[in-house]
């Protein structure tokens, strides 16, 4: 297995030093996460941006814990799985929806299952969703610019999820209590 740094903001490269002191401002420590993107600035400064941007962008709050969950469980991305599931529940998103989310099962209010069923749609099918799937999460009340907040969400997550993957990144104490453990295939 390749072994990859996890930094701090006193170690890491320089150029990556000043999105690291970002990072822990935001969250209040720096995310093992961050720490191993920090060997490429560059991918820590597209993430952050990334997640700031997504942050603002206009999908309604629950409907971003959404694709970020549906991102990272379809991903088996267990790292960020477990690391949006307590933003999600720090965010009063209600335990079920997470729980459902987890176990990759429908939602029982309509506009976050056509946000789940819709973030689906883009990752399993790699963007080429057709008319009638657009349509229908148009529908349910989103809107053209919902559709690519989640365009932009989906592809936020991915860069975490396949760093993740790649480097095996350790759980952070602070999700520890929402680890999750992706599907084994037989």
């Amino acid at each position: 297995m390749t072994e990859f740094t996890v930094y701090d903001e006193t170690d890491a490269p320089e150029a990556a030093r000043p999105h690291l002191e970002a990072a822990k401002k935001r969250m209040g420590f720096v995310t093992t996460l961050n720490g191993v993107m920090a060997e490429s600035p560059e991918l820590l400064a597209g993430y952050n941006a990334l997640s700031e941007l997504f942050g603002r962008s206009s999908l309604p709050r629950n409907a971003k814990h959404v694709v970020w969950i549906t991102v990272s469980v379809l991903n088996g991305c267990e790292y960020c799985v477990a690391a949006h599931s307590t933003l999600a529940l720090r965010s009063r998103v209600p335990g079920e929806v997470i729980e459902a989310l987890r176990g990759g099962r429908a939602l029982d209010e309509p506009a976050l299952e056509a946000a789940r069923v819709f973030t689906r749609a883009m990752v399993e099918q790699r963007g080429w969703v057709d008319d009638a799937q657009v349509e229908a999460f148009l529908t349910a009340g989103y809107t053209r610019r919902h559709v690519l907040d989640v365009v932009l969400g989906v592809g936020m997550k991915t860069l975490s999820n396949y760093t993740n993957h790649i480097a095996h990144t350790p759980l952070d104490p602070a999700w520890k209590d929402q680890e999750w453990a992706a599907p084994t295939t037989a």
